[in-house]
């Protein structure tokens, strides 16, 4: 199959063979993407990228032989524009801090549903970093402390009074609906606000805001609280 300007390729690797399967199947019936490879360690995902050259890598952190945290160091030294998503369970959030830590541009629990994999899929291929909605209150502040800085390089976007305050509220898990009613302000108005600050701040949903807002000092972690 040729891939066309409008596909994605991409090459998956996991250990668990029945999970790798399940997610092979649903991602080859995506018309905008081309599953060009699967791999079931970290060895053969680096054989599998020095073969198919792939736009985006969906990978499992724990895998025998050669682990994803490796397995990215090596990719990235070859592909130094690999864009790599770590796949992982939800215990294993120190292991998300270093494979970010270590290249990946995002990462995804293994319980996440199909929309949420095509979104980050879409997004990290678009060189944005994707946060898993289930990020945890702990793992958005391990994510914060850690040396992941993806805006590092960039400009970083210049926000209103009333932008920071809509922040802060979205950090705090309120609905627009809630937002509006706290400043006098339409919940579509509030959806306006949303909308322009997910897109300063090149993030997808509310974990990617916190995450954000914390490494930019836009909120601390006692207002969380």
């Amino acid at each position: 199959m040729s891939l066309n300007h409008n596909q994605i390729k991409l090459v998956i690797a996991d250990d668990h063979e029945i999970f790798r399967d399940g997610l092979a199947l649903m991602l080859g019936k995506q018309p905008h993407i081309e599953l060009a490879a699967q791999a079931e360690d970290g060895n053969e995902l680096v054989d599998m990228v020095k073969k198919y050259e792939p736009d985006v890598i969906l990978t499992d952190i724990k895998m025998p032989r050669l682990d994803g945290i490796a397995a990215t160091q090596e990719i990235l030294k070859l592909y130094p524009a690999a864009k790599i998503i770590a796949l992982s369970m939800f215990d294993e959030e120190s292991l998300i801090v270093d494979m970010l830590e270590a290249g990946a541009k995002g990462y995804l629990l293994k319980n996440a549903d199909k929309q949420e994999i095509l979104d980050a899929i879409t997004e990290v291929y678009n060189d944005k970093v994707f946060y898993c909605r289930h990020t945890s209150a702990r793992l958005a502040s391990l994510i914060v402390k850690s040396k992941f800085n993806p805006h590092k390089k960039q400009q970083l976007p210049v926000f209103t009074d009333r932008e920071k305050e809509i922040i802060k509220l979205i950090c705090k898990q309120l609905t627009a609906q809630e937002i509006g009613e706290q400043l006098f302000l339409s919940k579509r108005t509030v959806e306006g606000y949303r909308i322009k600050i997910l897109e300063k701040m090149s993030v997808k949903n509310t974990a990617g805001v916190v995450v954000y807002a914390l490494k930019n000092n836009l909120i601390s972690e006692e207002e969380l609280l």
